[in-house]
């Protein structure tokens, strides 16, 4: 199955069926995009195609994942994405490996 088949079934989350969910809150999910902006162009792009592709398949656990990495600075976020680095201690977690791996496809 294609990753954005299966993107969003995973985390246990209910995202299609919450009232208080980031698909059912246009305003979430305008401030998720608006935290994806980042001070390196490059960032900005991945994210952007990410956007275009996934947006409509984030569950809440795919929220979550984005929302730790856009903890990251800049510098550190773009070695993740061009697989430089791997993720590590708390970043290792199941949630942010599978965003990653949809952020570094894209």
């Amino acid at each position: 199955m294609p990753p954005d088949e299966s993107f969003g079934t995973s985390g246990g989350g209910t995202a299609h069926t919450d009232a208080a969910s980031h698909q059912a809150d246009p305003l979430r999910r305008a401030r998720l995009r608006w935290r994806a902006r980042r001070g390196l162009l490059e960032n900005d792009l991945i994210f952007e195609r990410f956007f275009s592709r996934y947006e409509e398949s984030l569950s809440d656990a795919d929220v979550g994942a984005l929302t730790r990495l856009f903890e990251l600075s800049d510098n550190d976020l773009m070695d993740l994405l061009l697989a430089r680095k791997e993720p590590e201690g708390e970043l290792s977690d199941p949630d942010i490996v599978r965003v990653l791996g949809l952020l570094r496809a894209v």
